[in-house]
């Protein structure tokens, strides 16, 4: 029998095969001097996609920050009465939150686990500041006292996948220190029986498999080692060749060199390909043992783990759910193996040979962000084409917040449970929505929903390749060209300028269009703050046409919207189309304001050596005048405050926003922002048929849900009014300016872009009302 003693304590042949294999692993390997845990390093051939490290968020509360959250995702344990004193601890004080941060890898570089904190109000527990841990905390009470740190601790990033296929479901790392004998020698004996007696390549077991497979004619058995098969599965691209297999034995020979036996095995065990299981690859002994039993990989039995041991020669073939015949002679292949090497005492190997497979699928679990993931690979296969060809592996740094992630798929999920609840016609229908969040500053995408995210064969990126109308969501970025420009040698409108609501008939090309409001009612004349807030969409075709229906369309275009040449009148009430991505860029011009910001899914891409490969910054175009964007957008504060847009107002919030509707109800959408997230909510049918629904019915809830959860656990600041901006009384009625103690409401202005004063202004001619 195999004892543990010999897995602790592998020896070497001789001094001179050690120290051979030595230079061979510096030539090989350059970095591996400063390696740590082989399970730890990444082969050449291997992905990594990670999402951000997330900043602790000064001025924020533990809760609002949603913190114990995030640290229990990543695997912390909460401790009591003491400061954390081994990595993956956490204590949460009255006056300090510490964090003993795991060793990782961001940004090119191996940080080592690190204790790090920040302090907190007393009460309500508000993030203040970093905590400097190098000084003795006698006690709480001198909180207030500690020195600072530089910056601001951050998390660890988050794994999100191994593939950019997002096709692999998550591993459970196991430690070969926590498994029985049982589980780990079924694998050896079938796959690699002197593991513990060559130094990486046996050359013995290769003389062998040659001549089985010579008088059998075909190839029969292999002779790769098990060090030679993790060092094929990780650190090799597919392609076959002599030159690649000698690569492969030169690299065990060296990683042998480097590493204990036991770490080997422990990361074999770890990476090894299982087969799939509704279309998801399952790698590694943890994901396999709760994929095909049900239960952690420690409470296998003889005969599972032997199942197990057989699937990885063709665990496609051998699969024990397509295949389970096959499966079960594999099985007791490898039980007979264990008898033959005496490594099973008799009695156990007939009791496992006696059970059935006894299977009890558990199947893997959704996965998360899967469109977001489709659109990084696609990033990549841009940014990277030769690497991806030769399948190298890379690592992605992306923005993705998987908090924010799982707030904005679990918002997306209930409202369209709840919509399908509230319709009989919706319960059958092929309903789905989608959910854009970016960084308003930098178009960093902190969460990304394309469709629902219970339908798991659903490759359709609803988000990024649903082009629909967008109705009057496009109505703040008419309102840029009317405030920053308009008409040429004529002053811009504002607010206050005062708009005809009235039946409206234009002469085209292809025939008269009498466009209407929403409840075909006419209001007479009123100014922009309520035609917006109302959204009126007469007064907003006759401020385009008032500017001049093409000037209007290159503002749009300026913005980011894909508009064709000479668009129909009709663009401006949303008879366009785009995705709900194109709309979340446009709308950043209101954050930043002035500029939109290209969406940006991808902060950096590196080898998994940690060579920067590169890097993504933000992009910025101006689009009007910062002062502009300002003035548009605090109209739309009005249409949540009390508008249309009521339905996404947050209490406590400065939220900005605007529903749309296209036409006979076929989508709904709310775009909008507050704190330091801009967002974008699409409800509708993948048939193209009518939802039925507004946009403040099916979307801005959606929008709200989500984004009263997200929105404080974000650094945010308030969009502070730029110089150029001013506030004047006017008169309702004419849209003047009166005097300060004068009857009338403040109203916002550009400076220089100013309404007359009434008591200038000449009465015996009509006040000027666009028509």
């Amino acid at each position: 029998m195999l004892v543990r003693s010999r897995l602790a304590h592998p020896l070497r042949r001789s001094i001179k095969r050690a120290a051979v294999v030595a230079i061979l692993g510096v030539l090989l390997f350059p970095a591996i001097a400063e390696a740590g845990r082989l399970d730890d390093e990444l082969g050449r051939s291997e992905v990594r996609v990670y999402a951000e490290s997330y900043p602790l968020p000064v001025g924020r509360t533990v809760v609002e920050a949603a913190l114990p959250e995030r640290l229990q995702r990543l695997g912390y344990r909460r401790v009591r009465g003491h400061r954390p004193r081994r990595e993956g601890e956490y204590f949460w004080g009255h006056e300090l939150f510490w964090i003993y941060r795991h060793a990782h890898r961001y940004g090119g570089r191996k940080l080592p686990a690190e204790l790090v904190g920040v302090r907190l109000s007393r009460g309500d527990s508000r993030i203040l500041g970093p905590a400097d841990p190098t000084r003795a905390a006698a006690s709480q009470a001198g909180a207030e006292r500690e020195r600072p740190r530089r910056e601001m601790p951050r998390l660890e990033p988050e794994l999100l996948a191994e593939s950019l296929a997002a096709d692999r479901a998550p591993r459970r790392p196991i430690r070969i220190d926590d498994l029985p004998d049982h589980l780990w020698q079924p694998l050896l004996a079938i796959e690699d029986g002197r593991f513990f007696d060559h130094p990486g390549v046996d050359y013995r077991g290769v003389a062998r498999a040659l001549l089985a497979n010579v008088r059998a004619g075909k190839v029969r058995q292999g002779g790769s080692t098990i060090t030679q098969q993790l060092v094929k599965m990780r650190d090799l691209t597919p392609k076959r060749s002599l030159g690649r297999k000698a690569s492969e034995a030169l690299r065990a020979l060296a990683l042998e060199a480097e590493y204990d036996k036991r770490e080997i095995l422990e990361s074999y065990l770890n990476h090894v390909y299982y087969g799939q299981i509704d279309g998801v690859a399952i790698h590694g002994l943890g994901a396999a043992a709760w994929a095909f039993f049900s239960r952690p990989a420690a409470k296998l039995d003889l005969a599972q783990a032997a199942l197990l041991a057989g699937v990885i020669q063709s665990p496609n073939r051998l699969s024990p759910l397509r295949h389970p015949q096959r499966a079960l002679a594999r099985r007791n292949q490898v039980l007979d193996r264990m008898a033959e090497l005496e490594w099973a005492s008799e009695k156990a190997v007939t009791w496992a040979r006696g059970r059935d497979l006894e299977l009890k699928i558990h199947r893997p679990p959704r996965r998360t962000a899967r469109h977001f993931l489709s659109w990084v690979a696609a990033t990549v296969e841009q940014l990277a084409r030769r690497r991806s060809a030769k399948k190298r592996g890379v690592v992605v740094e992306t923005h993705l917040d998987p908090y924010l992630q799982e707030l904005a798929e679990e918002a997306v999920m209930r409202r369209l449970d709840r919509l399908r609840r509230g319709s009989k016609r919706l319960r059958s229908a092929p309903l789905s929505a989608a959910l854009v969040v970016l960084d308003g500053e930098t178009g960093a995408v902190r969460a990304y929903v394309g469709g629902d995210p219970r339908w798991a064969r659903s490759g359709f990126d609803r988000a990024r390749s649903a082009r629909r109308q967008p109705g009057s969501t496009v109505k703040p970025l008419v309102l840029l060209e009317a405030f920053d420009r308009c008409r040429q040698g004529g002053s811009p409108l504002t607010p206050a300028s005062r708009v005809v609501d009235a039946a409206l008939r234009l002469e085209l090309p292809a025939g008269p269009w009498q466009p209407s409001n929403f409840d075909r009612r006419f209001r007479g004349v009123v100014d922009l703050r309520t035609a917006l807030a109302d959204s009126l969409n007469i007064p907003f075709v006759r401020v385009a046409r008032w500017c001049g229906f093409e000037a209007t369309a290159g503002r749009l275009r300026r913005a980011g919207l894909d508009l064709p040449r000479d668009p129909p009148p009709s663009f401006v009430l949303g008879a366009l189309e785009l995705s709900p991505l194109e709309l979340a860029r446009a709308y950043t011009v209101f954050h930043t304001p002035g500029a939109v910001v290209t969406p940006l899914p991808v902060a950096r891409l590196l080898t998994p050596g940690g060579r920067g490969l590169k890097r993504l910054r933000p992009r910025r175009k101006r689009v009007v005048r910062p002062a502009t964007a300002y003035l548009v957008r605090d109209l739309m504060r009005q249409a949540v405050d009390s508008g249309t847009a009521r339905a996404a107002k947050i209490e406590g919030w400065d939220v900005a926003g605007k529903t749309g509707s296209s036409s006979r109800l076929r989508d709904a959408w709310f775009a909008g922002q507050a704190g330091s997230l801009v967002a974008v909510a699409w409800v509708g049918l993948d048939n193209g048929e009518p939802l039925g629904l507004t946009g403040s019915a099916a979307a801005a809830p959606l929008w709200k849900a989500f984004m009263e959860r997200a929105v404080p656990t974000r650094q945010g600041r308030r969009l502070a009014r730029p110089e150029a901006v001013v506030e004047r009384r006017v008169d309702p009625a004419t849209g003047l300016l009166v005097r300060a103690w004068s009857k009338g409401r403040m109203e916002l202005f550009r400076r220089g872009a100013l309404p007359p004063r009434d008591r200038l202004f000449r009465h015996d001619r009509p006040v000027e009302v666009v028509q």
